[in-house]
């Protein structure tokens, strides 16, 4: 393929990047991306991916917009209310870039959707919001060998971590199993700062771009935390071996 003016014009940015270019950039555009969650960090994340000239992107959300939504979710607008999220997504990202084709999926992940929703992208976002669903993109993406980065937030706090399957210890070899759920944090309970939500989709489509590209370093094996209350970002590494039993089987 061959970008158009248009294109060049829209991509110049990306395109005097060394590490990407005219090249990278045609095949951002013939890259694929399911983000699952339109929420807090599924918003930035698929502004950003739309924004980057990724050529198609999926959304999975089984929500409406919600006037709560709107502190932190910034796919979404007043006028949105009521609308599934899906929907609202796809207005958003189709106004910010006609180049991008934009699949929706106005269902809730669950046992058995998850595997005919991921297998057709080459990367996945996990910008879901409860621990069930992140256990779940984690354990169908190892079993697939899908690549995946996980977000978490609360209050001031986010983190993020990429898994390629088989390179790195994945999220149930960190996390263990899902915590009961009264002892769960949950950002409905304890609230999110709308910034921290943006940082960690912003550094999650940073992650996809990168591995769509193969270019530098990825949070494979390695944790980012960020607070944004005292500005302190470190990075935790990770165990060297997988601990879990879902991808110990893949180091054998």
């Amino acid at each position: 393929m061959q970008l158009n003016e248009q294109q060049k014009q829209r991509y110049m940015r990306n395109i005097k990047i060394k590490e990407i270019g005219g090249e990278g950039q045609k095949k951002l555009l013939s890259s694929s991306v399911l983000v699952i969650g339109a929420g807090g960090t599924g918003s930035p994340a698929a502004l950003y991916l739309a924004a980057a000239g990724v050529g198609r992107i999926g959304i999975a959300d089984g929500d409406n917009v919600e006037l709560s939504n709107l502190q932190r979710q910034i796919l979404h607008s007043t006028k949105h209310i009521g609308m599934a999220k899906t929907e609202s997504a796809r207005l958003a990202l189709g106004a910010l870039n006609p180049d991008v084709t934009v699949d929706t999926y106005n269902m809730y992940v669950d046992k058995q959707n998850i595997g005919g929703l991921i297998s057709d992208y080459d990367i996945v976002i996990d910008a879901s919001d409860n621990f069930e669903t992140k256990f779940l993109v984690n354990d169908e993406c190892v079993r697939l060998g899908k690549p995946f980065v996980h977000s978490g937030i609360i209050r001031f706090e986010c983190q993020i971590m990429t898994v390629i399957p088989g390179k790195a210890p994945c999220y149930r070899c960190v996390f263990g199993e899902p915590p009961a759920e009264d002892k769960a944090l949950m950002p409905s309970e304890n609230g999110t700062l709308g910034a921290a939500a943006g940082i960690a989709g912003s550094f999650q489509a940073a992650e996809a771009i990168k591995y769509l590209l193969g270019i530098g370093r990825l949070l494979v094996g390695r944790m980012l935390v960020i607070d944004t209350l005292t500005m302190n970002v470190r990075t935790v590494k990770l165990p060297a071996r997988p601990v879990c039993g879902l991808c110990k089987s893949l180091y054998e």
